[in-house]
């Protein structure tokens, strides 16, 4: 959903305007949360529990077994530290997008896919492409608690199991199909409540894109 007209929208351009040593960009896309969740022990099972309302601390979602200011490292950062080495926690919440969802969903050849299976925190409406998002992008409620993106997310074999168990024969398709579709990984920026049926508004970080990317990834 692109709401140019809306009043939040044009308050923060406004004062972005004004404002010339802003860094971040208020942008024309609002999304809408249509889904939360927490997993209570990631120990006992990935699955989360749907909820209508989240409280965010600077520590995560309240309840929520990936929350906390620090985090063991895992296999997506062994580049970086041995595992297991505490580093900041920028993992806090699972970020989904409903449009993405569903089309990982039909390419499994299932009608819906519940986000409940994959443990994720948040699945937002109405954000095109939310999977590339740019990292430091914010997403904002309408109530001012604020989540910063941390990176895209990589789909992984763990959601195959609960997958498998509710719809038999369909666990192995997950993966594949959520390539380019995970989602994002965010942490708290500003403490707040966020509810299912809230505005998201999407800010962008301010900049161009660096010259040297492809570069940089390009295999060695």
């Amino acid at each position: 959903m692109v709401c140019g007209g809306d009043r939040l929208y044009q308050r923060t351009n406004a004062e972005y305007d004004r404002n010339f040593m802003a860094a971040l960009k208020p942008t024309r896309f609002i999304g809408i949360i249509t889904w939360l969740g927490i997993v209570p022990d990631r120990d006992a099972q990935l699955e989360s529990v749907a909820v209508n309302s989240l409280s965010a601390s600077f520590a995560g979602p309240e309840g929520e077994a990936h929350g906390g200011l620090t985090r063991p490292s895992c296999s997506r950062v062994l580049g970086q530290y041995p595992r297991n080495t505490e580093i900041r926690n920028t993992r806090q919440f699972s970020i989904l997008s409903q449009e993405e969802l569903e089309r990982t969903a039909a390419t499994m050849g299932l009608d819906a896919l519940d986000p409940a299976l994959l443990g994720a925190t948040m699945v937002i409406a109405g954000i095109p492409d939310f999977s590339h998002l740019p990292p430091s992008s914010r997403l904002q409620g309408e109530g001012g608690a604020t989540l910063v993106v941390d990176m895209q997310n990589r789909p992984c074999t763990l959601p195959a199991r609960p997958i498998e168990n509710r719809h038999a024969g369909f666990g192995a398709r997950f993966k594949p199909a959520a390539h380019h579709r995970r989602g994002l990984t965010a942490w708290v920026e500003r403490e707040g409540n966020f509810l299912v049926g809230e505005k998201i508004l999407l800010h962008v970080p301010d900049q161009r894109v660096w010259d040297y990317l492809d570069e940089a990834r390009a295999p060695d």
